[in-house]
């Protein structure tokens, strides 16, 4: 009895756990989760991550190189010799002694033409640049999985069009077989809307493909094993659809450079760079720097001495200064101070080119909105005009007044229509959505 209620019970947990696996695996995924998913696991990501650690640790050395240093060693000495007997001319037996040293040395740098400070102000700014150029990544990764995101559902709607375009091809071919039972259509028309039947379902094929394709371009791009029940949630898109944007590109321009991390970390590595000459020039400035130590000893040849005596006695305190003057050193400073001025024009060139791709990007953005509109409303009164000509072909069609070749090149042109609509509206869409990330305005739909 109490084995078969083991087993109960035992069945009944596998099924829950396998019912909560299920609901896991088929998690509707919406596309701030999408983002956030791949965030966290896209290798850029992680690796602009590292670099931001490194340059933390950097930072906090270039502090802790302020901080005097400070040395202890100790040295234990054993030594053998023979004495000599002049009186013999020769020598006697082994004898032995040992010795021990004991130092404490510490050193700190006084003035080094603001080396230090420098280095400190550089790695600041490094530890800055690499955050910001970690959020420019991550922005990019944003705005592919956008565009990924935006395939998909632009896959679902191609592939819901080609459903709807069969149940009512399959309506029609029902009809026709009644009328070609009755006589009224002949053979080759019958066969035409089967043929055309036979087309949309080899197009609803090619859509489901479609989606399968962009489901997963869309998880690979967030680093998720291609899982058969992935699944996207679909927004309501229509109130992105009634907005009429006429964006200004130089007024976008303008707050983009106010806000998008790439400019900033452009501006950052040229401050940086610029420090690297000052720090060059400080090889060719006369440094100071100040020692101090600490020493003692024990002989074992001290006989009148004991160990802690002689420790006592033979401490030696030390204190020194150091002043070094570079006269002549190859040229290196120079050739330095020159590396570094050439590296600041090329940060220089670096941060104009920034702005400019930046510029072009925000202006080819606007086109494109303009562009999308223009070919949305165009898109949208072709369905219109079409979808009437088609009621009125599919009427006509029913009561026999319109043969099957003229009523299939209605339906083709409509389903014509509808697919440059769907194509268009996505366009507009993230058109809409590339602006609002230039503005920074969150990714969301």
């Amino acid at each position: 009895m109490k084995t078969i209620q083991t087993s109960l019970l035992i069945t009944v947990f596998l099924m829950f756990f396998s019912g909560f696996t299920g609901i896991a695996q088929n998690k509707t995924w919406t596309l701030e989760q999408c983002i956030n998913y791949a965030l966290d696991r896209n290798i850029q990501v992680q690796k602009a991550g590292l670099s931001n650690d490194r340059n933390q640790l950097n930072s906090d050395q270039a502090q802790a190189n302020r901080l005097p240093s400070v040395n202890a060693s100790v040295r234990q000495n054993f030594n053998w010799y023979k004495g000599f007997d002049s009186t013999t001319g020769s020598y006697g037996s082994s004898s032995g002694s040992n010795s021990t040293n004991y130092s404490l040395s510490s050193s700190v740098s006084l003035y080094n033409g603001q080396k230090l400070s420098n280095k400190i102000k550089q790695a600041g700014i490094d530890e800055q640049a690499g955050q910001l150029y970690a959020e420019t990544v991550k922005e990019s990764v944003e705005l592919n999985i956008l565009n990924a995101y935006l395939q998909v559902l632009y896959a679902y709607e191609s592939v819901t069009n080609a459903e709807k375009q069969i149940e009512a091809t399959t309506s029609q071919l029902a009809l026709a077989k009644e009328r070609l039972d009755l006589g009224v259509i002949s053979m080759s028309d019958y066969l035409q809307i089967k043929s055309e039947l036979a087309t949309e379902k080899s197009t609803l094929a090619d859509a489901k493909s479609q989606l399968s394709i962009y489901k997963v371009t869309l998880m690979q791009l967030m680093e998720l094993p291609v899982d058969e029940g992935f699944e996207v949630s679909s927004p309501n898109l229509d109130s992105l659809l009634v907005q009429n944007k006429q964006p200004d590109a130089q007024e976008i321009y303008n707050l983009a450079l106010g806000i998008k991390p790439q400019i900033k970390n452009a501006e950052l590595n040229k401050e940086s760079a610029a420090l690297d000459v000052q720090i060059a020039k400080a090889d060719g400035i006369p440094s100071l720097s100040m020692d101090a130590g600490l020493s003692s000893g024990y002989s074992s040849l001290t006989t009148n001495s004991g160990y802690t005596s002689q420790l006592k006695d033979k401490i030696n305190p030390s204190v020194g200064l150091s002043l070094s003057l570079p006269i002549f050193q190859k040229k290196q400073v120079k050739t330095n101070v020159s590396l570094a001025t050439i590296a600041v024009s090329e940060a220089e060139l670096d941060e104009i080119n920034t702005k400019n791709e930046l510029r072009k990007e925000i202006e080819q953005a606007c086109v494109d909105v303009v562009s999308a509109q223009s070919k949305y409303t165009a898109s949208l009164e072709e369905n219109q005009a079409t979808q009437e000509s088609y009621d009125v072909a599919t009427e006509k069609y029913k009561i026999g007044l319109l043969n099957s070749v003229d009523y299939l090149f209605e339906k083709i042109n409509l389903i014509t229509s509808e697919s440059k609509l769907l194509q268009s509206k996505f366009n507009m869409i993230f058109s809409y959505k590339v602006i609002d990330f230039y503005k920074g305005v969150s990714l969301t739909l």
